[in-house]
């Protein structure tokens, strides 16, 4: 599977990366592919990712290309998760967002076989272009 190429804030490598060394994240089935989306992802600083790429706690509108199901939702970290409007980045749609540009598809495997394929349409909101780095 060819990925596009993804971006990510040190902040929230630092942050994602600390979640993932507990044992509840560990355990999750999607966790080793997360992982290795973050071995590959080019690190900025908060202040310099573009304001078009999907980040922690940014909100996205995306599409399910198999389906054409259009979402709107907040990537969040997992003790925000299970809010209304929000995906964990240990969900799978999650962690497949995680980087992305918008104009971006990627092809994510789900537990059970299944392939999501995804686009990001827009970022609708991301903290680091509302000056807002500590989110």
């Amino acid at each position: 599977m060819n990925s596009p190429p993804i971006t990510v804030t040190r902040l929230d490598l630092k942050r994602l990366e600390s979640h993932l060394e507990t044992a509840a994240v560990r355990s999750l089935p999607g966790s080793s592919l997360l992982r290795e989306e973050l071995m590959r992802a080019t690190v900025v600083e908060s202040e310099l990712v573009r304001p078009n790429i999907v980040t922690m706690n940014s909100t996205v509108r995306f599409v399910d290309e198999q389906t054409k199901a259009v979402f709107e939702l907040t990537l969040v970290y997992p003790p925000q998760a299970g809010t209304p409007g929000t995906v964990s980045v240990f969900a799978p749609a999650g962690s497949a967002l995680l980087g992305l540009a918008v104009g971006q598809s990627i092809k994510w495997q789900v537990p059970g076989g299944r392939l999501l394929q995804l686009r990001v349409d827009a970022v609708l909101s991301q903290p680091e272009a509302l000056k807002e780095y500590h989110r």
